[in-house]
């Protein structure tokens, strides 16, 4: 992405004028943890040489996250809305009940919506009721996958979602979802500001893959490597075991191999790593049948990981998408299973074989303890932000840093592992699989 084109600041639906009752410091020093103010910003950019800096320039900071002393709307007066769209991903329900518990234990707002399966939820002719939240309804949510609300994928007309959002009387929405959850959310939050609504619009970025432009990570990857990596310790002693045995995994990572990537410098147990990054040749002497059989033959075993995006353009011979716009993938695995069998028969070489799927199991887990605290804290600096009036915007985490970004910033182009960057490299040398698997 290029910076200097970027416009990070923040719209907001009015003047902050109604104090906050959450008690704060406003003098620096004190005991007491202070508000956060609106000219307080992060770097975007922590690069930096010897000598002189240049002055940092407006497209260059990001606004931080947190608690304002002056707030935009009444809390007694508030009606939020909480919607999660999508595919599952760890953490869901935390973020629910980060947003829920903030709003009703910190601000007093008593009235939460939880609209149902996705933006289908807001359609009249889905029929499909809300449901009221309140801390007992979701104090114990965080202990278990999937999500308390539904989710489901694709949209509808943006125009009959804003009259129903109307009707329910909203004065924000949260927006729990990936890449075109968040798209549908900016066209919402357009709609609303042609209509002249003040009402906020803050999303919350939800992918395993890990593939938002701009943030550290989105919720659920975390979790995503953790119980990847016991699924490859499981392929590993499955491949260990027999005579020439082979591990092969597919993980989630439909444009970006950071799964895959992640997880193989966390289980230490990894041999290959094929992501959609890096394209590589099945055949020929510097294909990767020649190197796994090279491999077989020096080890006796070896453990494969592919994420599910790899290979699409030799596999897909025609294009569709998903009801979230997502183009439908050839299943990469068993395409893998089924040549590297074929390659060993061909040579008459015997191997055992044991292949892997477990993108569902993943994306339904409860979030580990590291994302569980990640999504508490989104949730809080969602609530913030909706509350201060602050509108079209992703909280995201940055430098580790909370801050607002805008939604259009985000949603640009999407995140992808760099080949020439040290994750790839230090991926490399935790396999110790050749750099490029192609032939010249």
């Amino acid at each position: 992405m290029n910076e200097n084109n970027v416009d990070f600041s923040i719209e907001d639906l009015g003047k902050c004028s109604i104090p906050s009752p959450i008690i704060m410091s406003t003098v620096t020093g004190e005991k007491m943890i202070n508000y956060v103010q609106d000219d307080f910003f992060s770097r975007l950019s922590i690069r930096v040489k010897p000598g002189p800096q240049p002055h940092v320039k407006k497209n260059q900071i990001l606004q931080r996250a947190g608690p304002r002393e002056l707030i935009y709307f009444t809390p007694a007066h508030v009606h939020a809305g909480i919607v999660s769209c999508g595919g599952l991903c760890p953490g869901i329900n935390n973020v629910i009940r980060a947003i829920v518990r903030c709003l009703w234990h910190r601000y007093g707002v008593t009235r939460i919506s939880g609209i149902r399966y996705g933006y289908r939820g807001f359609l009249p002719e889905s029929q499909i009721s809300t449901l009221q939240l309140n801390p007992g309804e979701v104090d114990d949510i965080h202990k278990i996958g999937g999500t308390l609300l539904g989710s489901a994928r694709g949209g509808g007309d943006t125009s009959k979602i804003v009259d129903t959002i109307e009707k329910l009387n909203l004065n924000m929405l949260f927006t729990i979802g990936g890449d075109g959850t968040q798209k549908g959310a900016l066209q919402i939050a357009e709609e609303i500001e042609k209509r002249r609504l003040k009402i906020a619009v803050v999303g919350i970025p939800k992918t395993v893959d890990n593939d938002f432009s701009l943030i550290d990570r989105s919720f659920g990857f975390n979790t995503a490597v953790d119980k990847a990596v016991e699924v490859v310790s499981a392929a590993h002693m499955e491949a260990s075991s027999a005579i020439n045995g082979i591990g092969l995994v597919k993980v989630m990572g439909r444009e970006s191999g950071y799964i895959a990537a992640c997880t193989a410098l966390a289980s230490h147990e990894v041999n290959f790593v094929l992501i959609p990054e890096v394209p590589f040749d099945l055949d020929g002497p510097n294909g990767f049948l020649t190197h796994l059989e090279k491999r077989i033959k020096k080890s006796q075993h070896a453990v494969i990981i592919v994420a599910e995006g790899a290979m699409q353009d030799k596999l897909l011979t025609e294009k569709t998408h998903d009801a979230s716009g997502n183009l439908k993938l050839a299943d990469v695995g068993t395409y893998l299973r089924d040549r590297i069998n074929k390659h060993f028969d061909d040579i008459h070489m015997e191997v055992n074989l044991k292949y892997i799927d477990p993108s569902y199991a993943i994306r339904s887990a409860p979030a580990s303890p590291s994302d569980s605290v990640y999504c508490e804290r989104l949730g809080n600096a969602a609530v913030h932000a909706a509350m201060a009036g602050k509108t079209k915007l992703i909280i995201g985490l940055v430098n580790n840093k909370f801050v607002h970004l805008p939604i259009k910033s985000v949603i640009a182009q999407r995140n992808y592992v760099d080949p020439k960057a040290s994750l790839w490299r230090d991926t490399l040398e935790a396999t110790l699989q050749p750099v490029l698997m192609v032939n010249v």
